[in-house]
Parts: structure tokens; sequence; C-alpha cells
């Protein structure tokens, strides 16, 4: 059997995953992306299927899956609308680190909705001084009796104004990563300010906005984990989402390569169809080179997040700085071979590539994934296999 291949739940994911977006996603990508809309109904609708808490653990409502299954079904999802389904990796993340560290009421009272859709969230960590440098972030919260007030705020925020549960990284104590610590903060609280929805390149079917907080009183419960754990469990939260936005990226490639292929197939040029011009063969055969070995990439950071491995945070690094690019790459050439044809909105390419281009920033900048991989390889005298 290949290695490589896939279990048969797995497979069956990926057949669910391709039958929602083909039904539910693709007709609608579009309209979503030109009018601004937050599809809310059809992020239920995944919730349904399970999609909203995939690793979530099946106690808390989810269905229990592993990083390599997430990461099969947000490919499939991605082939239709990157925007959308990147915000449900977002919403898995923020879910899976509440049912994980919340206290038992919490829990109790939030992972399971989460989980099935019906209740959404925001991952807030950024702040408009602290982008890639998530250690120097300066929002605080301070413990007053049985509740902590936090005050501060947070930038690019996804699906925030929409969504219902933050989860807030802040500071608790001093300087550093060990003065940190991570909130479940209800997004209807009072002192919580939205600020404008962000005109964006892409991701337009996701609002994003930055969140003010002004002595947001938070029950002092609703901390996750313990005080000064908060770093910690966003890079956890961080090793999963690079994974996920990965896989978005790896969608939206095997979207834009499917287009391009078709396109060839029908378009006709000085009497033949471009398929038949070799130059633009050699084209499509390095894009998909490209894709299946970023697609290697992601299920191996994956597999090495499941098994608990020591360099996983490096394999995770890796895999979304090699996806993330292979996947604009791969979108751009697409966009290439369309022409003219690929610049306008009639044909899906150009929302595939704008939706892919902010991949390389989020969830640390590739630039930071450099960082993390030079730090591995002068540090320890391990190789990475």
């Amino acid at each position: 059997m290949d290695p490589t291949s896939l279990t048969e739940e797995q497979a069956a994911f990926r057949e669910a995953a391709r039958d929602f977006a083909a039904a539910e996603l693709a007709p609608h990508a579009a309209h979503w992306d030109a009018e601004g809309i937050f599809p809310r109904e059809a992020i239920s609708k995944a919730g349904e299927l399970g999609f909203c808490g995939i690793y979530t653990p099946e106690v808390c409502g989810g269905i229990g899956l592993s990083r390599l299954d997430a990461a099969v079904i947000f490919e499939e999802l991605a082939a239709a609308d990157p925007s959308t389904v990147a915000y449900i990796s977002i919403h898995n993340m923020a879910t899976w680190m509440l049912a994980t560290w919340a206290s038992p009421r919490v829990r109790d009272a939030w992972a399971a909705p989460m989980a099935l859709g019906e209740k959404l969230g925001s991952y807030c960590l950024t702040e408009p001084g602290a982008g890639s440098d998530a250690a120097s972030l300066r929002m605080r919260a301070i413990r007053d009796g049985d509740h902590y007030v936090l005050d501060g705020s947070k930038a690019f925020i996804s699906g925030a104004g929409a969504t219902d549960m933050l989860i807030v990284i802040c500071r608790t104590g001093g300087e550093g990563p060990g003065g940190i610590s991570a909130f479940a903060v209800p997004a209807d609280l009072p002192g919580i300010e939205y600020g404008k929805k962000e005109e964006k390149m892409g991701w337009n079917s996701q609002p994003t906005r930055a969140i003010g907080f002004s002595g947001v009183r938070v029950p002092a419960d609703h901390l996750l984990g313990v005080e000064g754990e908060g770093f910690k469990i966003a890079m956890k939260g961080l090793d999963g989402g690079r994974l996920n936005i990965a896989a978005c990226s790896l969608g939206a490639a095997q979207g834009a390569l499917n287009a391009a292929r078709t396109y060839m197939r029908e378009r006709r040029q000085f009497g033949k169809a471009l398929s038949e011009f070799q130059a633009l063969q050699f084209k499509l055969a390095d894009m998909a080179t490209q894709l299946v070995a970023a697609r290697q990439m992601v299920h191996t950071g994956a597999r090495k997040l499941d098994a608990g491995c020591a360099d996983a945070t490096v394999w995770c690094a890796m895999a979304k700085r090699f996806a993330t690019d292979a996947g604009f790459s791969v979108c751009n050439d697409a966009l290439q071979l369309h022409g003219g044809y690929g610049y306008i909105r009639e044909y899906p390419v150009e929302r595939l590539l704008r939706d892919s281009r902010v991949h390389q920033i989020l969830e640390g900048t590739n630039e930071i994934m450099r960082v993390i991989v030079a730090r591995h390889l002068l540090n320890t005298e391990e190789e990475l296999r």
C-alpha cells in the first residue's frame, strides 16, 4: 500500500467535502466575494457535517478527527471558495482551543454549539503594534475579584462583528511570553467595540475588523488554562492553524489548476487548442508538480503534529511557507494561462489568486516561518527527516 495514500475514511471525508463544496460553495462564492457577504447559513450547513469541529473531541461536540484529516477536508472545500473556508479553518482553531483549555462551565456552554456551527468564533492575537512579534502584545487583563478586566485592542480579526465568541490572547503579567494569558470572551460583552469593516484585496466573504476592549469584565472562569499559559496556547493553536491555511492554499491551487486545464482544452489560438502547445504543457506540468510537492509537505507536517513529534512546529512552519508560496504561484500561473480572460471576474482564477495571497502573511508571515526553521537548524544538530 502506498504510505502516502488516504485511508478509506479519509477518502470518504474528502468526497463529502467535495460534494458539499460543489453544492453549497461553488455556486455562490463569486457572489459572496463581490457583495462582501458572510455566508453564515452555508457555514452552519458545514457544521452539520462536522466541518466546524473537525479536530474538536467528540465529547465536546466535534468529530475528533486528526490534523491530517482536517488538511484533506480543508483542501477540498477551499478548491471552491478559499475565503469562506479559511474562516471555517480559523473557527476550527478557536473551537479546539476553547474545548481543550476552557473551564468545564465554559466548555459545556460553548464547545458543542461552536463545533456544530451554531455559534461562531474569532481568534484575537494580532494587535496594531504586535503582528509577527506576538510576545510583545500590549493588551492587558487585570484580575478584579471574580472577574478580569480587559483593556486594549486587536487588529485584523477574521469574522469580527459577526461572531459570537472571541478567543483573546492578552497580557496578565510582566513582559515576554510568560506574562501572557488566554481568555474565552463572549463577543457581545459591554465595552467591546468593533471597527469598520476593512476593505481587502481578497477574503471578501468574511469580515475583518479591529476590536477595542474598554473595561470589559470577563468572569474569571473564562480564563483558558492558567495564567501565564496563553503564549503556549497561542503557539499550539498556530501549529495547526498554519497547516489549515496551507491546506486552503492547496485547495485554491487545485481549483486554479483544474480551471487552467479545462481552459487549455477549450481555448483555440492559431488553429489549435492551447493544450497542444508544448510550452504551455510544460507550464501546466510545473504547476502540478509544485502542487503535489506542497501537498506532501502539508500532509507530513500534519502527521508530525498528530504524532506529537518534537519537531512538529518546524515541519508546520516549513509546510506553511512552502504550500502558501506554491499555492499563490500556481494560481498566478493559471491566471496567465487564461490570458486576458483570467483577469476578469467571469472566470474564477482571479478570485482564487486574490484569496490565496494573504495566506503568505497570516498565521505568521512566511518570513517568520523561515526564522523558525533557521533557528531549529542553527540551534540543534537534528536533521529534518
